[in-house]
């Protein structure tokens, strides 16, 4: 896995959207499997729980990293400031972002023969 993250901007605050393994971990508590949780985003008009969850985790691990690395202490947003911030953008604008970072992080990384 590689450490990859996206960025969403929203009101003037600019937010790092992290797929690591413990955003792994607190979807696979949720849905089961990775791959139950990508069925259901990307599924027809996909479905906006599983959106607003996998951001949710996205976003507030990228908060902590952050926090981690500054010192800040920017507090973990709710579901439902995350709902709010993902009507904002567009829920089809987020999820092709949800999806982006999180194929753009487990991509393999090619190696040089």
């Amino acid at each position: 896995m590689k450490d990859i993250s996206g960025k969403l901007e929203y009101k003037g605050t600019e937010y790092k959207v992290v797929f690591n393994l413990n955003v792994i971990e607190k979807i696979q508590e949720e849905y089961g499997s990775i791959e139950k949780w990508g069925e259901v985003t990307s599924s027809g008009e996909g479905n906006a729980k599983a959106i607003k969850f996998g951001f949710w985790a996205m976003i507030n691990e990228g908060i902590e990293i952050t926090n981690e690395d500054t010192g800040e202490n920017v507090k973990p947003l709710t579901l439902s400031q995350v709902g709010r911030i993902l009507t904002d953008i567009g829920l089809e604008n987020a999820t092709e972002l949800l999806h982006k970072t999180v194929v753009d992080s487990t991509k393999s990384e090619e190696k040089n023969a």
